[in-house]
């Protein structure tokens, strides 16, 4: 990511794309400052602790390692934290990027430190003369772009568990089937733990009374939460739904193990008295029957055989085979 980029906004979208060595000679009449930084560089942390003339809260909470999304209000303007999900290359969405901004009526300043495709979406936008024409306007367009980025992502998690539920019943690799559980589970969990604060920031955003969001605009951040709303909603049917494919692959495993143990536990009672009788008649002492015949030991088998049909039919009276 770029340390920063930086834009002059005019109010008909068009835009004078700035560099940093420049912000100090500007002339902002009637424009709409629009500044980008990576908050771990040392020109974000120059201007916005020196230059920047906002309230010493928003230049904290602007350059701060860690922070989670919210609202606050700071007299006529906003101090906003959000989350997107990261959708580099080989990176795992649901570790979400943060993006912070303080936003006025002339003043934009947005700090992050990974590249925001939605950012970087608008900044072209501005580039091409067809961009925001106000700091309500970049508000609403922000959180729209980012909100709507998570589709895809929340589908594919719907996807994987379609898939598990269509062939749960049939799997033979339950090891695998597991730790796919586990992982759908674990960025359900992960993405809903950073979404619900975001959605009580997006209700106190267009709740807020400020006179350069007007009411349309208002109404458009409004179904943007509602969109935010109906990802929560999913991510907890997939939550329920991979916890009863947990519950029913556990069930299915028990059910297998009870099934095996009913066979050697029927094993064990055929060869039970088999293995008396053996060892009965192998002990080595005087006065074994049959011991001197040469037909001992057919009539031996004969019994077993008799023993083991009569067990047959016990199991099967019962109804145990």
């Amino acid at each position: 990511m770029k340390p920063f980029q930086g834009f002059l906004i005019q109010k008909d979208g068009t835009a004078q794309e700035l560099k940093y060595e420049k912000l100090d000679n500007l002339e902002r009449v009637n424009k709409i400052l629009w500044l980008h930084f990576d908050y771990t560089s040392k020109e974000a942390q120059d201007w916005i602790t020196n230059k920047s003339g906002i309230d010493s809260i928003a230049v904290d909470a602007l350059l701060a390692d860690e922070t989670r999304p919210r609202t606050v209000l700071l007299n006529d303007a906003l101090l906003i934290a959000l989350r997107g999900v990261n959708l580099e290359k080989n990176a795992k969405p649901e570790k979400m990027i943060s993006i912070r901004i303080f936003i006025s009526s002339d003043l934009i300043i947005s700090t992050s430190r990974k590249n925001i495709l939605s950012v970087s979406e608008i900044s072209e936008d501005l580039r091409n003369g067809e961009g925001v024409k106000s700091s309500s306007e970049f508000l609403v367009e922000l959180t729209y772009r980012m909100i709507d980025r998570m589709d895809s992502v929340i589908d594919k998690i719907q996807d994987r568990a379609d898939f598990l539920e269509e062939n749960i019943l049939d799997a033979e690799n339950n090891t695998e089937f597991r730790t796919e559980i586990l992982k759908i589970r674990r960025e359900s969990i992960i993405l809903k733990r950073y979404l619900t604060p975001q959605k009580e920031a997006l209700v106190k955003l267009y709740n807020e009374k400020l006179l350069w969001i007007d009411e349309y605009q208002k109404i458009e951040l409004r179904e943007t939460t509602d969109q935010l709303i109906r990802h929560i909603e999913e991510l907890d049917t997939i939550r329920d739904k991979v916890i009863l494919f947990q519950e029913e692959l556990v069930n299915s495993l028990t059910e297998q193990m009870n099934k095996k143990m009913y066979i050697l536990a029927i094993l064990s009672a055929i060869f039970l008295p088999l293995t008396f009788l053996t060892g009965l008649l192998g002990i080595n002492v005087g006065g074994i029957p049959g011991a001197t015949s040469d037909n001992a030991f057919y009539i031996f088998i004969l019994i077993l055989v008799t023993v083991v049909g009569f067990q047959f039919y016990i199991f099967k009276k019962k109804k145990w085979i």
